[in-house]
């Protein structure tokens, strides 16, 4: 590949000439992936940097979801198949016995001022700033009055000491709420301001020596790691109703080995990756359509899973006096407003058939999915195994994969009803069909 200079400024057609010259390939067919329309196309290519074309995935609905005692049907963008099944089949599965139930513990999301200050008595830098904490706050008032009018703001201020971290570093951790917004620009409006405000003080204050004066920024940014900003999903039910399962297993039989499963979650942690992976599948497909940062949700969450020391399966099962209960609590900073939710049009479309959620319903929405995926990928896991249910999901992209024709898949569907799945079994099944042809 060779370098070049001002590719940004290249049109879509350039850079795909360019890319198609360098590679020897012909790639003029991605432009069957933009939009007719031009001015719709103009918004996904101003999402990002350097597009020149768009990436399709799946973008499917999971029904029969009861939230609180209220019917969703869920959008989900996914590649994999089985997510929107299994989800679907626990929403289902959960709708005669209760629904799922949610509530949101906190809402604060935060921020820090990263800073040096090479004073001598950390005391007078805390006194330092209980005097000017109201100074401080009343400078931001501007940046932050129209999210006071919406009930948001900034909550609270401190100073952390982590000088034992690294040599002569502070935290000014900032505590905001943003109601309906994510508020990622507004939380690092907010900070930077802040951030220059506390070097300005400093210097003018006089219970610092000279050589205490200079506080220097190394950075000001919102944290992703959300721990206050938490939701609870659960489902429960009398052990005796969960019915009967594959090859005969009672419903006693069920929950106890359920119930082991979660508990090695919480104590292996490779098992626990994989676990939280399938209550992140559920999660972030919800995320996805409705606009929202997975990237961010993701991060959080398993560092959250993390927060005693070792990481663990967020999720948990008890049972007590002949009750089923299954409940995840994880934090999620979402939003409704600004961003994608309002620029993707189907984001729009999403938030409109969640009947437009508040950022606080919206988490109890995307909790619940992850729950019910995490049921669905358990109680395969300890009932039928998981790849029975995955690789019937999985048969048609494999017989896509291998060019099957409209009857090889119709009869291919017929053929695995009772046989396993697998690339190299639905490769004989075609290969055995075309040489009889």
């Amino acid at each position: 590949m060779e370098i070049i200079n001002g590719f940004s400024k290249m049109p879509k057609d350039k850079k795909i000439q360019w890319l198609s010259d360098q590679q020897d390939l012909d790639l003029n067919f991605i432009k069957d992936f933009w939009h007719e329309s031009a001015e719709k196309q103009k918004v996904f290519d101003e999402f990002s940097e350097n597009t020149i074309t768009n990436f399709f995935f799946p973008y499917g609905l999971a029904p029969n979801f009861s939230i609180n005692n209220k019917i969703y049907t869920v959008p989900l963008v996914i590649e994999e198949s089985s997510v929107v099944a299994a989800a679907s089949k626990s929403a289902k599965f959960w709708l005669d016995r209760g629904g799922f139930k949610a509530k949101v513990i906190s809402t604060i999301k935060k921020g820090q001022v990263h800073f040096l200050w090479q004073g001598g008595e950390t005391k007078k830098l805390f006194d330092f700033f209980q005097l000017k904490k109201t100074e401080l706050i009343l400078s931001v008032k501007d940046l932050v009055l129209n999210m006071e009018k919406r009930g948001g703001g900034i909550k609270d201020i401190f100073i952390i000491d982590k000088t034992k971290s690294l040599e002569n570093y502070y935290q000014l951790d900032v505590q905001f709420e943003t109601c309906d917004a994510m508020g990622a620009n507004f939380i690092n409006s907010v900070l930077e301001a802040l951030g220059q405000k506390i070097t300005e003080l400093a210097l003018e204050y006089d219970g610092f020596h000279r050589a205490e004066k200079n506080i220097e920024v190394i950075m000001c940014i919102l944290s992703n790691y959300t721990p206050e900003c938490l939701v609870k999903a659960y489902v429960e039910c009398p052990i005796d109703e969960l019915g009967q399962f594959a090859d005969g297993m009672s419903a006693q039989d069920f929950a106890r080995r359920f119930e082991r499963a979660t508990k090695i979650a919480k104590i292996d942690v490779n098992r626990a990756v994989t676990h939280n992976k399938g209550i992140f599948n559920g999660i972030d497909a919800v995320i996805l359509a409705t606009g929202n940062d997975f990237r961010a949700i993701e991060a959080c969450g398993h560092a959250y899973a993390a927060r005693d020391g070792q990481y663990r399966g967020l999720s948990s099962c008890s049972l007590s006096n002949g009750n089923f209960y299954f409940e995840l609590t994880i934090p999620l900073a979402l939003g409704t407003v600004g961003g994608l939710t309002k620029l993707h049009p189907m984001a729009k479309v999403t938030l409109d058939i969640l009947e437009n959620p508040s950022a606080e319903d919206l988490m109890k929405i995307v909790a619940c999915v992850g729950l019910a995926q995490n049921f669905g990928a358990v109680r395969s896991l300890v009932t039928t195994g998981i790849q029975k249910g995955h690789m019937k999901m999985h048969l048609l992209n494999i017989l896509n994969q291998l060019g099957a024709s409209e009857s090889d898949i119709c009869e291919a569907k017929e053929v695995f009803k009772t046989q396993t799945v697998s690339f190299s079994s639905v490769r004989s099944f075609l290969e055995s069909k075309r040489n009889l042809q």
